[in-house]
């Protein structure tokens, strides 16, 4: 089979296009003919050489979410048959023509939702409902804030949080996404100046903060995140695109009462990803079905284009999902 190989750590050049070995089908797991593949941040860090794959998880080809159809199955393995059009998280290795997951760790595609729509929603969906509704307990009716609102998890989270019934502010650094964002659900878009929105939190909410944030920047955003939540606000942590370090005042993480939560959902045990494959199924998939949620695909590259989405995602450029078309 093909597939993006990392032949060193470096920039987007080390991605290589290579014939590689098809994975082998243990007892209990599926074979996926991938048809899309997500580009996540994750992948970058990994090609560089700062987030290596767990054990046991291809080490050079990366990839966390796909799209695709259902090519073998393992002994043992009863819940889904050749051709049918699966979805789902894997700890890499999605970057190729095939990928090999426990058969709870998949979920079936919705219908009416295509191969491409599908393969833009695993990691940002699940990421967003997880740290939001799971992590941060978000309740219906509450005041969110979401960091990064034009990404794909921030795209998935205003959306989440609409659905529940809740007011929204998000952050983005640029005008026209936030006023994209509006169409998700975004009440209120907040252009942060030098890094601070908390005083732009406080005047959308009339005082009162937000009960929830979901923060996918970290550093200094956080000390931020503090001033702009009201009382026994829960913060999800869910990346760390400004710095894995921050100054902050405890006195208000006291006040306040505030909870801090950090979550990542790669280095998971099986456990865990296959409760986080129930959430897609379960959770998710009516919503999607019912096109109360959508997934946003911002653009499609090649298998051979590899590098330059990951320079296209590096870019800041890019308003929801990345995606690779891997296969028929």
């Amino acid at each position: 089979m093909r597939g993006v190989v990392i032949r060193e750590p470096g920039g987007p050049e080390v991605l290589e296009v290579r014939v590689v070995e098809a994975p082998d089908v243990p007892e209990g797991h599926v074979r996926v003919a991938v048809r899309f593949a997500g580009v996540n941040r994750a992948d970058l860090l990994q090609r560089a050489g700062l987030y290596p794959a767990p054990p046991g998880v291809p080490a050079d080809i990366p990839g966390l979410e796909y799209a695709g159809v259902i090519e073998a199955v393992g002994k043992g393995a009863r819940r889904f048959a050749p051709g049918d059009r699966v979805f789902g998280l894997v700890a890499g290795g999605a970057y190729a023509e095939r990928v090999v997951a426990h058969e709870r760790e998949v979920a079936r595609v919705p219908d009416g939702l295509s191969d491409e729509e599908a393969a833009a929603v695993p990691e940002a969906f699940v990421t967003a409902y997880d740290a939001l509704v799971t992590r941060a307990r978000l309740a219906p009716g509450e005041r969110v804030l979401v960091h990064a609102a034009g990404s794909g998890v921030g795209t998935a989270g205003v959306q989440i949080a609409r659905a529940l019934g809740c007011f929204v502010a998000g952050t983005s650094r640029t005008q026209d996404k936030l006023d994209r964002c509006r169409e998700l659900g975004l009440r209120a878009a907040i252009a942060p100046e030098g890094g601070r929105f908390a005083a732009a939190v406080l005047e959308a909410t009339r005082g009162q903060g937000v009960d929830v944030v979901l923060d996918l920047v970290g550093g200094a955003y956080v000390a931020e995140d503090l001033r702009a939540c009201a009382m026994r606000a829960r913060i999800a942590l869910v990346g760390l695109t400004a710095g894995a370090s921050a100054e902050l005042d405890l006195r208000e993480l006291l006040r306040k009462r505030i909870e801090l939560v950090g979550t990542v959902l790669r280095s998971r045990p099986l456990e865990e990803k296959i409760a986080a494959a129930q959430v897609l199924e379960r959770n998710l998939s009516p919503w999607l079905a019912d096109r109360v949620v959508r997934p946003i695909v911002d653009r499609i590259f090649g298998l051979d284009q590899a590098a330059a989405a990951h320079r296209h995602v590096a870019s800041n450029a890019s308003f929801g999902k990345v995606l690779l078309r891997i296969g028929a």
